[in-house]
C-alpha cells in the first residue's frame, strides 16, 4: 500500500500503488467504457462490427455490459465498480433496455440483424 498525501484543493493522493479495490474498479472501468464508446460509433459499427475478420464482435458487448464487468440489468448492483455515479447508471440502464430491445429484433443472433 502507497502513501497518502494531501494533494492540491484538498484532494488525497496515493503515492507508489493502488489498493486492490481500486486496481478493480479500473479493470472493469477499462472494459465497460470503451465498449459504450464503441456502441456510440455509427461508423466504428459498421467497419468493424460487420467485418467477420474483424476479432471484435457483438458477443464481447454482451459479455462486458452484462456479464462480466457489468450487470446492464441491474446497473445500481455496479455503483462504485464499473460505474461511478448515479448518473452512469441511470444511462447504463438505458443502454441496456436498447441492446435488449435490439437483440430481441435479430431472430439469428447475428451481428449483422
Amino acid at each position: 500500500m502507497g502513501k497518502l498525501l494531501r494533494g492540491s484543493r484538498s484532494r488525497i493522493v496515493r503515492v507508489g500503488g493502488v489498493s486492490e479495490g481500486e486496481r478493480r474498479i479500473a479493470n472493469h472501468r477499462v472494459h465497460v467504457v470503451p465498449v459504450v464508446l464503441a456502441l456510440a460509433n455509427p461508423s466504428w459499427q459498421r467497419d468493424v462490427r460487420l467485418d467477420s475478420s474483424v476479432f471484435e464482435n457483438l458477443d464481447h458487448v454482451f459479455h462486458a455490459l452484462f456479464d462480466d464487468f457489468c450487470d446492464a440489468d441491474e446497473p445500481e448492483r455496479c455503483l462504485g465498480i464499473s460505474l461511478r455515479t448515479a448518473e452512469e447508471v441511470a444511462l447504463m440502464r438505458e443502454l441496456g433496455v436498447a441492446i435488449s430491445a435490439a437483440g430481441g429484433e435479430a431472430p439469428g443472433g447475428t451481428d449483422v440483424e
